[in-house]
């Protein structure tokens, strides 16, 4: 055995060890506590569970499209060599630079419904009362859905931005000399060179979005009455009402959810990777 395979070796141990300690421990002691029958027969009784089924799927169908649909706007207009928007750049990264508890709390303060900055506004402008945005579900949802959006926007355009700037500028000179529009350029210059990279990103956004715990926690804490929840906090619930059991059995019933996500980004990233 060489030093420099000694050296690699050296270096692999731990790197395993830690894999085996921290991660693959855990989520086969959590496969044997859900391994009971009667754990998944409780979980699919419990009405909040389908309730947060739901709000999971339309969680990550509506705050994931919205969000690339917006970020790619952005990356167009974020591309543009003006110093003013490279300052306004600097200001739009920081909400996913700075840390999610104290960004996601101020948020929630804001939706105070009796001395949040949010009404307190709205008073003022209208003179009637604000809505009560995280006592009511369908808005508390809403709220959570748009924090997400506003925290991890700024990185997926950073992404779509680098995928605009490996396009060579010639393509869009000669489309210009042939007499091409702005939505023109786009349609068949921009969105064709950067169809894998957004489809490629939104599904891995999507299964990010799936575990996407601190949006909804942080700000509405599964309330009102549990009907905010997501598969990502639903076990939290469990665990505090000491159902351990049926807080594993939540992580293995989202696994379909994540499952087909993860198979389809490989699949097309192999498919890709052979043309």
């Amino acid at each position: 055995m060489t030093s420099m395979q000694r050296w690699g070796l050296a270096l692999l141990v731990p790197y395993v060890l830690l894999f085996l300690v921290f991660v693959l421990y855990p989520v086969l002691y959590g496969f044997w506590l859900a391994r009971s029958p009667a754990a998944y027969a409780k979980l699919f009784e419990d009405p909040v569970f389908f309730r947060t089924v739901v709000n999971t799927l339309v969680f990550v169908v509506v705050a994931v499209n919205v969000k690339f649909v917006i970020a790619l706007y952005l990356s167009g207009f974020f591309v543009n060599t003006r110093p003013w928007i490279r300052w306004l750049s600097v200001l739009f990264i920081l909400p996913w630079a700075v840390p999610s508890i104290p960004t996601i709390f101020s948020v929630r303060f804001m939706l105070n419904p009796e001395w949040g900055m949010v009404n307190s506004i709205i008073f003022r402008l209208t003179g009637a009362d604000g809505p009560n945005w995280l006592t009511d579900p369908t808005l508390a949802l809403s709220m959570s859905m748009l924090v997400h959006v506003w925290k991890s926007l700024p990185f997926w355009t950073l992404i779509l931005i680098a995928g605009r700037l490996a396009i060579p500028k010639e393509q869009y000179e000669a489309a210009s000399v042939d007499g091409a529009t702005g939505w023109q350029q786009f349609r068949y210059v921009t969105w064709p060179s950067m169809r894998t990279l957004y489809l490629t990103s939104t599904i891995l956004s999507m299964i990010w979005t799936l575990g996407d715990f601190n949006s909804v926690y942080l700000l509405t804490g599964g309330g009102p009455a549990d009907l905010t929840h997501v598969l990502a906090t639903l076990g939290i619930r469990y665990i505090r009402l000491d159902q351990l059991e049926q807080a594993m059995a939540t992580i293995v019933v989202s696994m379909p959810l994540v499952l087909p996500l993860v198979w389809f980004m490989v699949r097309r990233l192999s498919r890709d990777g052979t043309q």
